[in-house]
């Protein structure tokens, strides 16, 4: 069954911690200047004030230029100019969803300001590196990834199209297109192949994005160009192409073989994008978060104990990756790829953002003793850092999908709102986040008020109106982590599906409460099957340990090892545990709300009698 994405002003959050979340990563991209956002545009288009960044003897921070950008960012280094276009695709689809004038403002500026540099520049060549560097990469000689950096901007012109329906950002990315086509051009196809090894971003997904909005053949030329054939070749042959590989090199070239899949329509392409699937997620596994990567490279299949460290779980990979489960699960109807995506929107999306900042953590480290490493504000702009502010601004986006049918699918239970367009009539649809709040099943004695303890069940409310007599089919996920069977209040109108509970909504008003069992469960690394992680739900929990700590009992036993602990404030119950029988008490707390805490996820279980 194939399913659509909605229009992103059709659906907007509603509370909870992804909305509060939104809301920080809306704060950060309206601290940034204009200014200093396209410095480095300006540098290479010899515009602008020259000096600023030449001036490491001024007394104060900002006559020294420290509002500026630096780290990635600064004036000659290699990657220089990325950041603006994950900054344009952000504001793009944060403006999308919420109507935000203030951002839209800020995008037209920073357009003007791209705009005059590709004026000064000739009218095609726009960005913040010069052209040498493609010179360079067509030498064969040194130069850290040109078109990876040239990506990003061709993205957030795209983007601002495709959200915005701007057409000034288009006809920028068109015209620096041309550059791009008469170096590709002059080089022919072998050595072209060559030149393809070295990281390209996803070049190839903005061919296809320019192709359907322009339908122009020069586009199908360089889709053909970017065809990358060592990659591909050995995906559809069935060869291992990821062991110890570079992961978020090849990812976005995948995401590209999608997009132009549903651009072209031609079945190869879908074909390289499952087999990635297939190695990278089914063959391989995951560690306990859902992630993956150690040093930014693809781990063996199943071989994760010796590839703990502090450099495990790149965040870029885990965007990225959301977005392949996102193409599949649509192309397929399945409701598996939105556990995944669930599993690493916890505990890789929002474990990797710090909550009291907004900034990011590039790794999520699984070493003993671990700590998360933030990025500052100015002074980093890693890869990640440009992934952090796109991923934040499409929570809404992952909930809400139509069938071809006409059925629509609730993907993730975050709280949020749509209106669906059918023959009969608008349908408006609500889904609000209950909580762990009181089990509603037949035996239980709950009330949200009334449990004596933490519940074991998260609960969400799905609501539906219409005028009368105009129907909708709702599908709701059920998570692969429910233990037994949702429990139901108002199911009247409520069909059991596999993996999935179905609305039959016959007009007017329709309201169902869902209650989704849990049980904490000790999910062992695969490699080693005494070592586990802690999970409640689709949250992996982090022990707040300073050294590598094992505990004692049975590792098939969570509820053995950890009870409840602090789990009630006012109205809210809270998520921590603490071990029990063990020499010393250890805390646990979702990994997503850890902030500077010395953390481990994983621990070694002594077996009772060793």
């Amino acid at each position: 069954m194939t399913m659509f994405q909605l229009a992103p002003n059709d659906t907007r959050l509603e509370g909870g911690v992804f909305d509060d979340r939104r809301r920080l990563n809306r704060a950060y991209l309206l601290s940034l200047t204009d200014e200093a956002l396209l410095q480095n545009f300006f540098l290479e288009a010899g515009i602008g004030d020259q000096n600023w960044h030449l001036q490491p003897s001024r007394d104060s921070a900002v006559s020294r230029g420290l509002e500026r950008h630096w780290g990635w960012e600064t004036p000659g280094a290699l990657l220089r100019g990325h950041f603006l276009g994950h900054w344009l695709s952000a504001a793009a689809r944060e403006v999308a969803v919420t109507g935000d004038r203030l951002l839209r403002a800020r995008i037209d500026s920073v357009l003007d300001g791209l705009e005059r540099c590709q004026q000064e520049n000739g009218g095609g060549w726009i960005w913040a590196i010069p052209p040498a560097f493609l010179r360079r990469l067509a030498e064969g000689r040194a130069v850290w990834a040109p078109q990876y950096a040239m990506h990003k901007t061709l993205m957030g012109l795209v983007d601002v199209h495709r959200d915005l329906g701007d057409d000034r950002a288009l006809q920028l990315a068109r015209n620096a297109s041309i550059p791009i086509l008469e170096w590709v051009r002059g080089i022919d196809d072998d050595a072209f192949q060559t030149i393809l090894e070295v990281e390209t971003g996803g070049m190839l997904e903005v061919w296809a994005d320019l192709l359907a909005a322009t339908g122009d053949d020069i586009y199908r030329e360089l889709l053909k160009r970017y065809y990358h054939r060592s990659l591909f070749e050995g995906l559809l042959a069935g060869r291992d192409m990821l062991t110890n590989m570079h992961a978020n090199t090849t990812i976005p070239e995948v995401l590209g073989a999608a997009r132009a899949y549903e651009v072209t329509g031609d079945e190869r392409w879908r074909g390289i994008v499952e087999e990635y699937w297939t190695q990278a997620v089914t063959r391989r596994g995951t560690f306990c978060t859902g992630g993956q990567t150690s040093g930014e490279i693809w781990t063996p299949p199943f071989e994760f104990a010796s590839r703990r460290g502090e450099k495990t779980q790149e965040h870029c990979v885990v965007y990225n990756m959301i977005r392949l489960a996102d193409a599949l699960m649509r192309w397929t109807g399945d409701l598996s790829y939105a556990d995944y995506i669930e599993r690493n929107l916890y505990n890789g999306i929002l474990a990797q953002q710090n909550p009291r900042t907004g900034m990011v953590a590039y790794f999520l480290p699984l070493e003993g003793r671990a700590r998360k490493n933030w990025g500052t504000a100015t002074e980093d702009f890693w890869c990640c850092h440009g992934t952090l502010v796109q991923a934040h601004t499409r929570h809404s986006g992952l909930v809400f999908f139509l069938g071809e049918d006409g059925e629509l699918t609730i993907a993730q239970h975050i709280g949020a709102r749509t209106r669906v367009a059918t023959a009969a009539g608008d349908v408006a649809v609500r889904v609000t986040v209950l909580g762990n709040a009181g089990y509603v099943g037949p035996d239980s004695n709950a009330g949200e008020a009334g449990d004596a303890h933490r519940p074991s069940a998260t609960r969400v409310r799905v609501e539906v109106t219409s005028a009368e007599g105009v129907p909708l089919r709702v599908r709701v996920r059920v998570p692969d982590w429910v233990v037994g069977e949702p429990a139901l209040a108002g199911d009247e109108h409520v069909e059991r599906a596999a993996g999935a509970l179905v609305i039959a909504h016959p007009g007017v008003r329709t309201s169902v409460d869902i209650a989704f069992p849990f049980a904490l469960r000790a999910v062992p690394i695969p490699d080693e099957p005494t070592t586990v992680a802690f999970v409640e739900g689709p949250v992996v929990l982090a022990g707040l340990v300073d050294r590598e700590v094992s505990l004692n009992g049975d590792p098939s036993s969570a509820a053995s090892l950890l009870t409840p602990d602090n789990e009630r404030q006012w109205t809210e119950w809270l998520r921590g545990y603490r071990s029990v029988g063990q020499p010393s008490t250890i805390r646990f707390r979702p990994v997503h709300e850890i902030v500077d805490e010395p953390y481990s996820l994983y621990f070694p279980i002594n077996a009772a009698g060793n």
